[in-house]
């Protein structure tokens, strides 16, 4: 369950907060869900909401200190807290940005520690996601941020066909 989604001003820019529990991965799929949807790009679901999930169980596991339980390391075994932080403020946030032809991904977290990608071990149970991120995705990266971090990752939407007009032009950089 979320604390409150945030529409921005611009509708093609959303946010939503997430409670520092093990249900923020549900919520931010819901969310991409919605979001995506209203901006008529569902075909991106499925790549946006696997790689929303593993930003948001990364930013829960890894920048919030949650712990696996005694019964081992799934994500359903780990205590995530359950409290905002001493500040008072919740730590992730996901937010969703279409910039035709884009969509970014971003979540961002309290730690200042970036992400790194571990060599892929395919016996153990967890440590790939960063792997999938950049499977599903166009591009990801992250920056820091004054108390914390995003990660983000770039998706292209299918171009509409346009009526052909006599050729096609593009806008040089």
């Amino acid at each position: 369950m979320s604390t409150g989604t945030a529409l921005a001003v611009d509708p093609h820019v959303v946010t939503c907060t997430l409670a520092p529990r093990y249900e923020a991965v549900r919520t931010a799929r819901d969310f991409a869900r919605t979001a995506l949807q209203r901006w008529g790009l569902g075909e991106l679901f499925d790549d946006v909401a696997l790689v929303a999930s593993e930003l948001v169980t990364n930013a829960l596991r890894h920048a919030i200190g949650a712990c696996p339980g005694a019964t081992g390391g799934a994500l359903d075994d780990y205590d995530f807290p359950t409290q905002p932080a001493p500040e008072g403020r919740l730590p992730i946030r996901i937010s969703l940005v279409h910039r035709a032809p884009q969509v970014v991904c971003a979540v961002s977290d309290p730690s200042s520690t970036g992400p790194v990608a571990r060599e892929a071990d395919f016996v153990a149970e967890s440590g790939r996601g960063l792997h999938l991120v950049d499977s599903f995705s166009r591009s990801w990266g992250w920056h820091p941020l004054g108390g914390g971090k995003v990660v983000w990752a770039l998706f292209e939407a299918e171009a509409t066909a346009l009526p052909e007009l006599g050729g096609r032009h593009r806008r040089s950089a």
